[in-house]
């Protein structure tokens, strides 16, 4: 693994590790915030809490656990695009730069909205990393295309080998006669 995904990781995880904790603490700090984001998602996707506090500490519980993930380099990438699903909603919510009325808050709002925005597309590009090695759709598209030659080489020697046995076996008839 290369110095800079070694050192970048860690660096890119600390900010949701640390704001996931906080969130875990005191989830009454933001589900106020949360409250116009979570309520509409919650009433279509049954499986998420009904109770903003409890959908706070969950997104704040995923941030958690996929930036040590994320840290550690384990199961990177999809602990990459875990925290982006996580950031949507914390964005939207809590960085709602359009709705504010004093032009020092909004452009306050903006800058962090925009600094989320950037987060989002670093952890794109982490969930996107493959280290180095191929991905497994490269993977798997090389290992048919390596079995498509193989059988059309089989076919080949095969017809190539069944040419002459046929004409031998004609011969041999041939003789018996």
């Amino acid at each position: 693994m290369s110095l800079l995904r070694v050192l970048g990781r860690p660096m890119l995880a600390s900010i949701f590790i640390a704001g996931g904790l906080d969130t875990l603490r005191n989830p009454q700090r933001v589900a106020g915030l949360a409250d116009p984001v979570v309520k509409p998602v919650t009433d279509r996707v049954r499986a998420l809490p009904d109770r903003t506090e409890d959908s706070v500490r969950l997104n704040g519980a995923v941030q958690v656990a996929a930036g040590l993930l994320l840290a550690t380099g384990r199961m990177s990438r999809p602990a990459a695009l875990a925290i982006a699903a996580t950031l949507v909603p914390t964005t939207l919510a809590a960085h709602r730069f359009w709705e504010e009325e004093d032009s020092g808050d909004k452009a306050q709002h903006r800058i962090h909205f925009l600094k989320n925005l950037g987060l989002f597309g670093g952890l794109l590009i982490v969930a996107d990393d493959t280290g180095g090695r191929p991905s497994m759709l490269w993977r798997s598209r090389h290992a048919a295309h390596d079995l498509r030659r193989e059988a059309h080489i089989a076919r080949r020697a095969f017809k190539a080998g069944a040419g002459p046995a046929a004409a031998a076996g004609r011969a041999r008839a041939k003789l018996s006669h």
